[in-house]
Order: C-alpha cells, then structure tokens, then sequence
C-alpha cells in the first residue's frame, strides 16, 4: 500500500516538497531506497489510468455488456389416463457464441465441461440418456421424447475430424466420468453407424453419415450417482427453481425415469445469420399411486416430490410450470386444478390439440400469497371408465424359439390410423453373438408380404462390431406389421460371459423414425417464444409431426433342461399368462 501522507501546505505548494515528505514517511516504514524510487515510478501510469476512466465516463466502461446466454426451465405435468402422473423437467441453456471458432475462456451459464469437450473433439450435436424403466406408449401416449432403457449415446462430428472412431472412444470415457455412469464400455463391439437414422436435431450443414456414432448399453442401471453430476450442470444447481423438486428419494421410486443430455446448434435470429449453442437438460419421471404405496389419484407437488416451489432461478428469464387440462371440458369435467391458473396456453401438440394450465414463477401473484406453490390435482370422477386414447404409432418386441442355438427376433409396428399410411424408418442393432440369418427376413402386412423401399445391413464381425440393420417400410393404414428374421447363437469364450450369465443377454431395442400424421393441423409459430416441449424437433409439414420410439430391450436366456415337474408347471403358467420359469 502507499505510505500515508499528512496533508499541509507545504505539500500542496511545493512540488519538491511532496516528494520529500513521501521518501521520508516510507523510509520511516520500513521501506528502502529501491522501492521508494518504484512507487515514485508508478504514479504516472496510474494518473494516467484515472484520467482515462474520468475521460470515458459512465457512458464507456461503466456500461456493462448485455449477457450473451440465457436459461429457460420449465416443468409440464401430464395427468394419465391410467391415474399415473407424468412430469417432465426441461432446462435450456442457450449461449450466443461459436465455441469451435472463439476462443473462449469465460463461462457463465453455460457448463465448463460440456462447453470444452465441444470444442476439443469438434462436436456438431451431442445427445445422451440414462433411463430406467420402459415408458408404455400404447397406454401412457406418445412422449415428448423417448429414451431407451439402459443408456444411450450418439453424436455428430464436425467434418474437421480425421479419425472419428478415436475421438468417439475418447468422448465416451470423458462422458463416462462426468455423469458417472458405464459409458466407457462403448467400443466397437456396441457401436454403429446409421445411415438414414438419427439426422441432426439442430444446424447441419451436410449429412454425412461417417460421422455419426450411435451406441446403446441397455444393461446400464441408472441411480442418484447419475442425478448428482447432472443436477450440477444447472446454473442453479438444485438449490433454487425448478430444480429443488429433483429430490432423488422420490424420483427413483417411480416406474419410469430417464434424465438427457442435448446439445445443438441453433439459429440466433430469424435469419439465421449467426449460430448460437443450445443445451437441454431433460429429465421425465411416471409416479405410479400403487409403487408409490399412495393408492389414491389425487396429486399435488408436495406428495409427488415431498416439496413446493418459493421461487424461480435467479439466473432464468422464464420459469413455467403447466399442467395439461386436454380433454375435460366444462361438460365433462374431471379433473380440477388448484390453485386456479391465471393464464392457460393452447397449441398443436403431439398431433392433437392441448390445453395447459400456466404458473408463471416470475409473476409475484403466483406464489406471493402463500410463499409457495404447491399445484394440486384433483379428480371429480375415477378416471378408469375413460379408454386411454390409443396413439397412431407404437411397437413391440419379444424373442421366440427353442434351445441353445436357435431362435427368432421379431418386432410388431402397430398402425392405428383408420384411413392414412406412412412409412417408418425402423432400425435394429443386434450383438455379434447373435448370427442373423438375412434370407429369413420376413415382412408382413394383413396377411401378405411387405417389401421395404430402402434396406441396408450391415453384417457383423466376430468380436468386432454388431448387425446393423434398417428398414423403411410403409405401414399400412389400420394394420399390424410383423418384422422378423431368425438368429443362432454363437460359442462364447468363458472370458466373455458377463458376472451373472444366468440372468441372460441384453439386445438394444429397435428405434422407430416416423412422421405421424395429425389430428389438427399445426399452425406455424414463433420457436423460440414456443414452451421447450413444444420445440425440440423441428417441424417442416403441418399436417405431421416427428417422434422417435423404441421397443422393449430383449433379454436373450440361457435355457435350462427341466424334469417332468417343470414342464407341467410351466403349462400351467402358460395358461395363466405368467412367463415360464
């Protein structure tokens, strides 16, 4: 610090005089001749310093610049047909910057992590799900975006990269320690390239297909130590928003949870002159009133997640809440909301026509009178009269056949619609052990052959990659298509069984592409003053809209040899539906 002169006035008269007193007053301090001659030596500059502050005045470096991100979180409640509750958490981290060409160094909202392994393996989209549980399309509806179970994984890569297999390996061990999670055993064994699956969600410039990866590990098993790592990405951590509902006590004891990761480019403006990059973190959890021990279809925020909301995120520009209030008009109304919302939202969603209760987390009226917001949900009549509404698309798999060697894959594509088909882009990744049997391909349609318009496979190499194969076929209107092909087991070295090879293999679920046709036609709005749910894939045809679904993953048993007392059991079991011991 600078010694401490008294003023006088031989001080301020007398410039020499200055000078004298300050040498003397450090000198009394402690401090030597060198240093004395320093600080005299530092003063101009710093003088200069001041005079170019008061020369820039508020109007310069006073005024701030304008944050370049911003954060949106939003949570949808969707009441079942079935009594279950479905909640979907979407945060969305949107940063003004071109991380691949700036070099940046300064992060604000926008995660250090993720924002560097962009940068370092030049990614263009990256797209990660840890789900547990299998979410029922045909009784729960189409979700607003599916996960299958187990984890997945799958990016694209900027064309700038000259070995793509190395940079997915190294990606998916950097991923593996960030979310804690088994993604390090992805490797070449478990990992495909599609080719007409999977197009890029956001900006692409081309679609070159060699560099997308895809893997899926459907033995990963999700818990909190994947929740915490995630919940640490948000700018509010979970200490204020919507994020301090993410209780993981309550959020694992569900029958459905799956937590994403999405990162894209984006367009900044109208024109799409400039790119910014888009994070969502998606997070959808299906609470079941007899897991949950509850036995009552009565809900409220405080007994799905033992807690309400106070306040929104200090950090976000929007923090909404909505609730889906479709289909229980004033004549047949079910379904009550309270406390009563001030603005609702309606819209094309999905295909159909949605109405949703808004909490606006910013507006003091919402939680000014209580201190909090605790969104009850009450229904004036049982819902299990009502048929669930039966979606236009959804899909099934199982695993049939005999003994060690033999057996057969086959997938079910139901088409609901009563008068409109469309094609679907199917696609099947099936271990290596598994030896497909191509000429025993089947499709069927209503009792006749289907042939696909477009076909690839790829076949497998023994410890080396896995069967790719995909299919676009055209679902007839109000009709069922059966999909299967016949497989043999291969001989596996003692090394290569897994800890419990009496619990069987895994085989990753079939992933259907497919533009549904609508009930409403959607009318073209603003996408980036659209609720997340409603933009997160983009939408070209107002008369359809895109979803993404997958089926069961198979479990692929060692077979047992049984006495007579097992097979009479097992005929009894078959009779009464149960699966065979």
């Amino acid at each position: 610090m600078w010694p401490r002169v008294l003023p006088g006035r031989d001080n301020v008269t007398d410039n020499g005089n200055i000078k004298h007193q300050r040498e003397k007053a450090a000198l009394s301090q402690g401090w030597g001749h060198w240093e004395v001659e320093a600080a005299a030596g530092m003063a101009a500059p710093v003088r200069i310093f001041l005079l170019v502050l008061l020369l820039l005045g508020p109007g310069g470096w006073g005024r701030a610049e304008p944050p370049r991100d911003s954060l949106r979180e939003e949570l949808v409640i969707t009441p079942l047909p079935s009594g279950d509750v479905a909640a979907t958490f979407q945060f969305r981290t949107r940063w003004d910057s071109e991380l691949q060409r700036e070099g940046v160094s300064h992060y604000r909202l926008f995660p250090k992590a993720l924002g560097q392994l962009i940068s370092k393996y030049s990614l263009r989209e990256l797209h990660l799900s840890l789900t547990q549980g299998f979410w029922r399309t045909r009784y729960w509806g189409t979700p607003f975006l599916q996960a299958p179970s187990g984890a997945e994984l799958w990016a694209w890569f900027q064309d700038t990269v000259t070995d793509v297999d190395e940079s997915w390996k190294e990606l998916s061990n950097v991923l593996s320690g960030i979310f804690c999670a088994s993604l390090n055993f992805i490797d070449s064994t478990n990992t495909v390239t599609p080719t007409a699956s999977f197009k890029p969600l956001g900006l692409a410039n081309g679609t070159d297909h060699s560099f997308l990866r895809y893997a899926v590990l459907p033995r990963e098993v999700v818990c909190t130590e994947n929740l915490t790592p995630w919940k640490k990405l948000l700018p509010c951590s979970s200490k204020a928003g919507l994020s301090v509902l993410l209780k993981a006590d309550r959020l694992f004891h569900t029958s459905y949870h799956s937590q994403a990761v999405h990162i894209r480019p984006v367009c900044r403006n109208a024109r799409c002159t400039s790119v910014s990059w888009e994070l969502r973190q998606t997070l959808s959890v299906v609470f079941d009133a007899f897991v949950t021990g509850q036995g009552k279809k009565d809900w409220s925020l405080f007994r799905m997640f033992s807690r309400t909301l106070t306040e929104p995120c200090p950090l976000a520009s929007e923090s909404r809440v909505y609730v889906d209030v479709t289909s229980y008009g004033q004549d047949n109304e079910t379904l009550e909301v309270y406390p009563p919302p001030l603005t609702t939202y309606q819209d094309v969603i999905l295909g159909t026509r949605k109405t949703y209760a808004v909490y606006d987390l910013l507006d003091a009226a919402v939680v000014s009178n209580s201190r909090s917001l605790n969104i009850q949900l009450k229904w004036k009549r049982p819902p299990e009269n009502e048929a669930p509404p039966v979606p236009f698309l959804y899909a099934q798999r199982y695993v049939s056949g005999y003994g060690l060697q033999s057996g057969q894959l086959s997938t079910l594509l139901y088409n609901t619609h009563p008068y409109r088909a469309f094609p679907v882009l199917l696609l099947d990744t099936v271990p290596w052990y598994l030896r497909l049997y191509v000429h025993t391909l089947t499709i069927t349609s209503k009792g006749k052959e289907n042939k696909p318009s477009y076909i690839h496979y790829q076949p497998a190499q023994d410890r080396m990659q896995p069967h790719l194969l995909e299919m676009l076929i055209q679902l007839p209107a109000s009709s069922i298509t059966k999909v299967s092909i016949q497989f043999e087991r291969a001989l596996l070295k003692w090394t290569e069984y897994t800890p419990d090879p009496n619990h069987g293999f895994y085989v990753s679920p079939s992933v259907l592409s497919a533009l549904v046709p609508s009930v409403v036609a959607a009318k073209p709005g603003d996408w980036e003053e659209s609720p997340l749910f409603n933009s997160l894939f983009p939408v070209s045809d107002s008369s359809s809209y895109f979803v993404r679904l997958y089926t069961e993953p198979l479990l692929i048993e060692e077979p047992r040899k049984g006495g007579l007392v097992k097979r009479l059991a097992n005929l009894i079991r078959r009779a009464r539906g149960v699966p065979p011991l």
